[in-house]
């Protein structure tokens, strides 16, 4: 029984890892499929419209079935809460990490994408999520994590240097067209870097409003992320209005195109977004960041073999400091949810006496505790005093002659 029940805690306390490394695989195939896809010709703006519809269909019906009841009253706020995740989500992140991934590399925008714990930090800080205490190490390991980020963002971003061949790509010959439209000029890496940059800025700020919807559809996610999708779905088609002129950008058939929209809607958004709400729920908008590094590993093998993917040395340079960056911001962030498990211990056993009515008859114990413990005391001086022998006055000593 004891062998089951701590196989039946580790697996509960387990979740939340395995859902976040679960979603790096399926991030990672998103960004080999995606890029396909652009260097076929695919409008990246057409490519949002498609991913987010395919997602609202998809989870639709579960809110539905599932979530019926008891659904929270969308006030102006509430809306206003789902309109700027919808615009932060699917409009503004997704077309401009797209339009990063087209003039960039997959490697290259998932290890820019690290940044993202360092942002969703900064702008904890802003929105008063987090607290600083520069006295503590944990706050020190944070700040310090957050200019490491940064610094390899700005290597990452300035200097390209020379191509390092990997060993397993060594005796291994892409065909061109695979690889095709993968090469592209020092203006337009930086032009991507900086479209990545802001792409990550807008997931930071997606999370940390995330973590605030939640607390309304506390128990319906389902519902948060169809409204999300849908509405960032209304929102991505005017914007393709307004950017793309040509109806034929509109065509998709049976090919690459379809598989990239659908497996991108299907997988990376509305299972990614209902399982990150739910991890942001039990362990915070920081830890939901955590497993990003692994995504740039998993990309990086599959896009050389795939893509025939060159990695540049400033590329594995920025992404050395950006990994070392992340995971010194996340050990800060362990320290604190340790210190809150350590002062919220005490206060809960009181509140859990006094739930149970016994608040008053544990008061009661300490003090006849006390009663008893004085009583005990006085006990042991009074039998000192008793044993010990009491000298005679010097005066009467000398008054029994006279007598």
């Amino acid at each position: 029984m004891e062998l089951k029940r701590c196989c039946g805690g580790f697996l509960y306390s387990s979740k939340p890892y395995l859902a976040m490394i679960s979603l790096q695989f399926g991030y990672a195939g998103m960004n080999i499929i995606t890029k396909v896809s652009l260097n076929h010709g695919m409008s990246h703006y057409v490519l949002v419209v498609y991913r987010h519809a395919f997602a609202t269909a998809v989870i639709a019906p579960f809110a539905i079935f599932l979530e019926r009841k008891a659904q929270p009253k969308i006030t102006f706020r509430v809306f206003m809460q789902i309109f700027v995740l919808a615009l932060l989500g699917p409009v503004i992140d997704q077309n401009f990490y797209y339009a990063g991934l087209k003039l960039t590399s997959p490697t290259f925008s998932c290890a820019m994408s690290n940044m993202l714990p360092a942002m969703t930090f900064v702008m904890a800080v802003i929105f008063r999520m987090e607290k600083i205490n520069m006295k503590r190490v944990r706050c020190q390991a944070k700040v310090v994590g957050t200019i490491v980020t940064v610094a390899g963002a700005m290597v990452m971003t300035l200097y390209k240097g020379p191509i390092m061949e990997m060993v397993w790509t060594k005796h291994i010959h892409t065909p061109k067209s695979v690889g095709s439209g993968t090469t592209s000029t020092d203006k337009d890496w930086f032009m991507g870097s900086i479209f990545v940059i802001i792409a990550t800025l807008a997931w930071a700020s997606l999370f940390v409003l995330q973590a605030q919807a939640l607390k309304t559809y506390k128990h319906h996610q389902l519902s948060l992320t169809t409204l999300i999708c849908f509405i960032g779905t209304l929102q991505a088609i005017a914007v393709t209005f307004v950017m793309e002129h040509k109806t034929s950008v509109w065509t998709i058939g049976w090919d690459m195109n379809l598989l990239a929209a659908a497996y991108a809607g299907i997988v990376t958004s509305s299972i990614s977004y209902y399982v990150q709400g739910l991890v942001i729920k039990s362990r915070g908008p920081v830890f939901a960041t955590a497993f990003s590094p692994l995504m740039m590993i998993i990309v990086a093998i599959m896009g050389s073999f795939i893509l025939a993917e060159k990695i540049f040395l400033g590329g594995v340079l920025g992404a050395i400091l950006i990994v070392a960056g992340l995971y010194s911001v996340l050990w800060g962030k362990y320290k604190e949810n340790l210190e809150k498990k350590q002062e919220e211990e005490i206060p809960e056993a009181i509140k859990g006496a006094q739930g149970n009515g016994n608040g008053l008859s544990i008061i009661d114990d300490i003090q006849t505790n006390d009663i008893e413990m004085q009583k005990a005391e006085a006990k042991k001086l009074s039998s000192v005093a008793i044993s010990m022998p009491i000298p005679e006055p010097p005066m009467k000593a000398n008054q029994d002659p006279k007598a």
